[in-house]
């Protein structure tokens, strides 16, 4: 969010005006490592020199927040129809060193390996981090992370997005990996595919794992014309 922001400045030390802008909280799983990451960059201002921020920008004139939001991850990423969820509005007085910034927080699902470092143009240094190790981040970011961290949690529980940070075909354990890593929880084994059972929206594929060293499980996908009917049924997707 430093970039064309800085010609803004002169503006808001004139006068007071209020800059709308977007923030991306860019999820990424790696499912070797088991780590939910977060995709930064650094930032350019002087205010924060050597820190990390979230990627972002300001809204343009003939565009949505929506549509920022896709631009910015477009832009970094070369990833086109990304899962984009708003989540909350951060307002905070003072909470930019350029003025009166207000931001739109979305967050995003990405598969860490369809990523591809795309910051040839702006030369900005972009890394994936551990949600666990993140440092003091630049403006207000540590919080937006937090707030769009909870929102992914609960989301999980509730809704099937977590099929967004897996492989087309995925084995049960490969599924329950995922769940435990973003939730910070264990589940037993038995109840969570028990869950899963009852709830109908997985399909078993043909094959099974290719290239481990253990004895290769069965591969599923998820099913989304089962989780369509579960929902006209009147029932949840519940985790």
């Amino acid at each position: 969010m430093s970039g064309k922001i800085e010609s803004s400045r002169k503006t808001l030390s004139g006068a007071y005006q209020v800059i709308l802008s977007v923030d991306c909280v860019v999820f990424g799983y790696d499912e070797n490592d088991k780590e939910l990451k977060i995709l930064l960059i650094k930032n350019e201002l002087e205010e924060f020199k050597g820190k990390w921020s979230l990627l972002g920008d300001i809204l343009q004139s003939k565009e949505t927040l929506e549509e920022a939001a896709n631009r910015v991850l477009q832009f970094r990423t070369g990833l086109e129809d990304v899962y984009l969820e708003e989540v909350q509005t951060f307002s905070k007085p003072g909470r930019h060193p350029l003025g009166r910034v207000i931001t739109l927080a979305y967050y995003s699902l990405i598969k860490i390996d369809d990523y591809e470092l795309n910051v040839a143009k702006l030369d900005l240094e972009a890394r994936w981090f551990n949600i666990k190790e993140i440092g003091e981040l630049a403006f207000d970011h540590n919080e937006i992370l937090a707030v769009c961290h909870e929102r992914l949690k609960q989301r999980l529980r509730e809704q099937p997005v977590g099929f967004s940070l897996l492989p087309r075909h995925f084995t049960l354990k490969q599924l329950q990996n995922l769940y435990e890593t973003v939730l910070e929880v264990e589940f037993d084994k038995r109840n969570f595919r028990r869950k899963l059972k009852n709830m109908d929206v997985l399909m078993e594929k043909d094959g099974i794992q290719q290239d481990v060293a253990h004895r290769p499980a069965k591969l599923y996908a998820f099913d989304y014309d089962k989780y369509e009917t579960l929902i006209r049924k009147g029932r949840h997707f519940a985790i």
